[in-house]
């Protein structure tokens, strides 16, 4: 599909057009065009300058090896949670963990939310549990 954009005679856009969807200007293509010709040899400079102790370099080597870590696994001792009152007992041990260093403030708010999120299946668990007696109760009196 051919994607169409008007543009004026000096080639902008025309007010209230877009670029094309993953449209790269000239200075990116060109500059991908010569990187893409030079891989080996940028590769082995910026390894030859991170042996050689060039922090940057390092950085930027290690950077692309291993990627950023986006989250990593809590490990946490969490009290058995079998009803909602149950939960007091886990967030004072999520609280005692962030207080403690064990794990981050940001790890501690996402696994409240997975603990809020239990005891809220728990509690769904529980309405559905004692609507069906209701209902039972119910029609055997009918």
């Amino acid at each position: 599909m051919q994607y169409q954009v008007e543009r004026t005679p000096e080639g902008h856009l025309v007010k209230g057009q877009s670029k094309p969807p993953g449209c790269r200007n000239h200075a990116s293509r060109t500059a991908e065009i010569l990187l893409d010709s030079e891989v080996e040899a940028l590769t082995r400079k910026a390894m030859a300058l991170a042996m050689d102790g060039d922090a940057l370099a390092l950085r930027l080597c290690l950077d692309r090896i291993i990627a950023p870590r986006r989250a990593r696994p809590v490990h946490l001792d969490l009290p058995p949670i079998a009803e909602p009152a149950d939960i007091a007992a886990a967030m004072a041990a999520v609280t005692a963990a962030v207080a403690g260093g064990v794990i981050t403030p940001g790890e501690g708010a996402e696994v409240a939310k997975v603990v809020d999120t239990y005891v809220r299946a728990i509690e769904a668990s529980d309405f559905d549990r004692r609507l069906k007696a209701l209902e039972a109760a119910d029609a055997a009196d009918a």
